[in-house]
């Protein structure tokens, strides 16, 4: 849906989409069929650090640079291999180390491989005067606003990318590039990532793909220098750490 709302938003520029399995990826099929000169679909696994490296040097031939970089990736649910944990006694190491993999340490790996590449400039992505990268968080994540517990291996992999996320943004601000990174929580969205436990969500926050998508790129598009290294939800307020 974000690849969409970007092609369709502006008439030029180009688009680079990335996943584990390209051609079973009959969305992003269809918007290639759509905008064949405008967008790109590249394979990528985020445990597999070749095939980022990969990733970015075919991005690097064909285009030079990128201006916005978007990390919407996320696991929280593999059926027989990970379920969010309710209590402390149902936490597995293995669960621990693959939400990790996949929430903190792919997309941090994905954005230092990345870096070489991040200039500012016009396109699909923003016209402003630096290059954005926008990671996709979970107020879960938020250790401030958690009163609940549970769900032990996605708030802390969570964390772990916020962390990791402010970081990278003082160091980019340390060397004076002209890169804004920030984090962001979609809201609960009607995805196949949030379909098993919508049961007690009230209907009123239970969120289209197209609405979410809509709010966070709004986010982008107004994000401005002192906004780097801040966490907001889908609605534009910050979110305590």
């Amino acid at each position: 849906m974000q690849v969409r709302q970007l092609l369709e938003k502006k008439d030029k520029g180009y688009i680079v989409a990335t996943c584990r399995n390209p051609s079973g990826a009959t969305g992003l099929l269809e918007l290639k069929n759509k905008f064949p000169e405008r967008l790109d679909i590249h394979p990528l696994d985020l445990t597999v650090e070749s095939t980022i490296e990969d990733s970015v040097k075919s991005i690097r031939d064909k285009y030079g640079s990128v201006n916005l970089l978007i990390n919407a990736s996320g696991v929280l649910s593999i059926p027989n291999v990970l379920q969010p944990e309710t209590t402390l006694t149902k936490v597995q190491r293995s669960s621990l180390l693959l939400a990790y993999d996949i929430n903190a340490v792919g997309p941090i790996l994905v954005i230092k491989h990345m870096w070489p590449l991040l200039k500012a400039g016009g396109g699909s992505g923003t016209d402003k005067d630096f290059a954005i990268v926008a990671n996709l968080s979970a107020r879960v994540g938020s250790i401030g606003d958690n009163a609940l517990g549970g769900w032990h291996s996605y708030r802390a992999s969570k964390t772990a990318l916020n962390q990791l996320t402010k970081n990278v943004s003082v160091e980019f601000a340390r060397k004076k590039d002209p890169i804004i990174c920030i984090l962001l929580h979609p809201g609960t969205v009607d995805t196949d990532l949030s379909q098993p436990f919508q049961r007690n969500v009230p209907k009123e926050k239970l969120f289209t793909k197209e609405f979410s998508v809509q709010k966070l790129l709004s986010i982008m598009n107004n994000t401005k220098r002192c906004d780097n290294g801040k966490f907001f939800a889908w609605d534009g307020q910050e979110i305590p750490w």
